[in-house]
């Protein structure tokens, strides 16, 4: 056929298969030369090559796409493998934190334990298979000072939040201020507050407020009202505010209460703290008796003051095996110090006197008659006092129950006239031993001692006395008269709605069952605390059921169509009967704050006391949120 031309129906035929392939009509081309059969059969082998070409390359693209992504989701496991690695050390570091603090250690005690749980890890964990990995999260905990400080300010300030929080939803509440100087003549002032949240009774410090200048009561006043202010807490539902006795707190007419009642434009609940009250009335001993504890603190310091003779006088005590091995020194802040100080001195009167004759000191007191039988009394008057004192401190205790132990103790000094005027010193153990060695004893002396004591108690505690109609109403509400309860304080509580809920509530025979069952624990609890007391089981006595929490579970069980009942209730519930919880306080503050951390900060003090004395927990979880994280240095 050489170069002839193709027909025209085979030219259509391969136009057609051109098509169909994707390549160039023959017609179009028909300017080319003509190819054979074996040609076109070669291009569409080539053809064929391509395609496959093109497949595998978009197959292996795709398995390149798909190793990619693999790479990247196990990138992204491993984030966040890191980031819940982070979050497990940030929150191990709080709870280590936490533990620094409520020891009342020093924040720079972080890296010590960091330090000290990589050590005991490396042999503790020596035989398990990811012992490296524990260690290394151990060495990724962040612990150092500025971060413990951090922490502590963090988990503080969210305490602070919980706490203002449950104080604006309670019902009422009370407030104890006190004032003292820490290491550095700073005066802070120890602001503390009592309310009835759904756990129950809760006493809290709400701060530690610094006064840089002076500490009159307009300054004291100022400083706690700035601070309710600038933390909108209520003050519509504080109900009643208990301080020592300083005139920059009761002064009447500058003194704290007054400013704070003027400020606020109502009367509140004015409690003077019934532990100072009672300091102040074992204070009345005559002053002969007082020459006596004098006497014995300057014998003492005699003893003790000098190395070689406190080591003599020890070793003295040993091997006479006497019940004590050493005296005390006498602390006229504490308030059991003189009791505890005469006691002593008395069982070991013997090996005192013993010991001065041998270093040929002389005081002619220890061979008066006149003069040790007024130590014996003071021994057994002391021991009396400081039994009270002890009821009256601790958590937990209503401020009826501290009225109640103080009426107690005077009636029971009237039985203590009584024993001495009989002359069988039942109640005076010490000055009774005493007596049966001697011939005679003044017991009018005494008699005229505990009678003058016995009017001093009479005298103070007035504004419990004037209160206890309104003290009593939360264990005893159906037998008190609402016309005679203090409504004054209580302004979410209305009169009239109050005496119909207790006329309503007086036959209803299921809540009165309550307040008989409630009277009915009280007593119990009180017998058995009696019995502790008595035997001197004082640890015993704090794992007894508190009188506040008893109470509260009671009324708690009420239903709140007696709404005005619980409210006036839970307000006397709230309120202080002294401010324990502030010299409490000023223990941790003075244990905090010392020669060695005397340039701690206010804030930080305020964090690291908070942190000791609440009952409330940080909310941790949402702590380790806010932190930025960041591996140990």
């Amino acid at each position: 056929m050489g170069g002839a031309a193709l027909p025209v129906r085979l030219l259509a035929a391969e136009d057609d298969v051109c098509a169909a392939a994707g390549r160039q009509p023959i017609r179009e081309a028909a300017r080319l030369p003509l190819r054979c059969r074996a040609c076109r059969k070669e291009e569409d082998r080539a053809e064929g090559r391509r395609v496959i070409r093109s497949q595998e390359m978009e197959m292996r693209d795709e398995k390149l796409l798909a190793e990619l992504i693999r790479k990247v989701n196990m990138s992204k496991n491993n984030f966040k493998k890191w980031v819940k690695s982070a979050n497990t050390t940030t929150y191990a570091s709080f709870v280590a934190t936490q533990e620094i603090v409520k020891h009342r250690k020093p924040f720079t005690d972080g890296e010590y334990i960091k330090e000290a749980f990589i050590n005991i890890s490396e042999h503790l964990y020596m035989d398990v298979k990811n012992k490296n990995e524990i260690v290394q999260k151990i060495k990724n905990m962040p612990l150092s000072a500025k971060t413990v400080k951090d922490r502590t300010l963090k988990m503080a300030e969210n305490i602070s939040k919980q706490q203002i929080q449950d104080i604006n939803s309670v019902m009422a509440y009370s407030i104890a201020c006190d004032e003292s100087k820490d290491i550095g003549d700073i005066e802070q002032i120890a602001l503390f507050c009592r309310y009835v949240n759904s756990f129950g009774p809760q006493e809290e410090l709400i701060e530690l407020i610094p006064l840089k200048d002076q500490t009159r009561g307009e300054d004291i006043c100022k400083a706690v009202l700035d601070f309710l202010t600038a933390k909108k807490i209520n003050t519509n539902l504080l109900v009643s505010v208990a301080t020592d006795g300083a005139p920059s707190m009761r002064g009447a007419q500058k003194g704290f209460v007054a400013l704070l009642q003027k400020a606020l434009g109502r009367r509140l609940l004015s409690l003077h703290c019934i532990l100072h009250q009672e300091a102040l009335c074992a204070q009345t001993f005559p002053p002969e008796c007082t020459k006596v504890m004098d006497m014995v603190i300057q014998i003492v310091n005699k003893i003790m003051a000098k190395g070689l003779n406190h080591r003599q006088f020890r070793l003295l005590l040993d091997e006479v095996e006497s019940k004590y091995s050493d005296l005390l020194l006498h602390n006229k802040v504490r308030w059991l110090s003189r009791g505890e100080v005469l006691k002593r001195f008395v069982t070991c009167l013997e090996e005192v006197k013993t010991f001065l004759d041998s270093k040929e000191l002389t005081f002619a007191e220890l061979e008066q008659p006149e003069w040790l039988e007024k130590l014996h009394f003071m021994v057994d008057m002391t021991a009396h006092l400081n039994t009270l004192n002890t009821t009256l401190q601790g958590k937990g205790g209503t401020a009826l129950h501290m009225l109640e132990e103080v009426l107690a103790f005077e009636r029971k000094l009237t039985v203590f006239v009584k024993d001495l005027q009989r002359g069988t010193l039942s109640h005076f153990p010490s000055l009774r031993e005493f007596k049966q060695s001697h011939d005679t004893i003044n017991l009018e002396y005494f008699k005229s001692a505990i009678t003058a004591m016995q009017s001093s108690f009479g005298k103070r505690f007035c504004e419990f006395r004037e209160e206890k109609t309104t003290l009593s109403f939360p264990v005893t509400p159906l037998e008190i008269d609402p016309s005679l309860l203090n409504m004054t304080a209580f302004t979410g509580v209305n009169q009239p709605d109050l005496e119909m809920e207790l006329a309503d509530i007086a036959d209803k025979d299921l809540w009165v069952s309550k307040f008989k069952c409630l009277t009915a624990t009280l007593e119990d609890v009180a017998r058995q605390k009696a019995i502790l007391a008595q035997n001197h089981k004082w640890t015993d006595i704090e794992n007894l059921p508190k009188q506040d929490k008893l109470v509260f579970e009671t009324w708690n069980a009420i239903p709140n169509t007696y709404i005005n009942m619980k409210k006036y209730a839970f307000g006397v519930l709230s309120i202080f009967g002294s401010t324990y919880v502030c010299e409490q306080v000023f223990s941790n503050m003075n244990y905090i704050k010392n020669k060695h951390r005397s340039r701690l900060t206010d804030d930080s003090l305020q964090a690291c006391v908070k942190m000791k004395v609440t009952s409330y927990s940080p909310d941790v979880q949402t702590l380790c949120t806010e932190v930025q994280e960041q591996k140990s240095h």
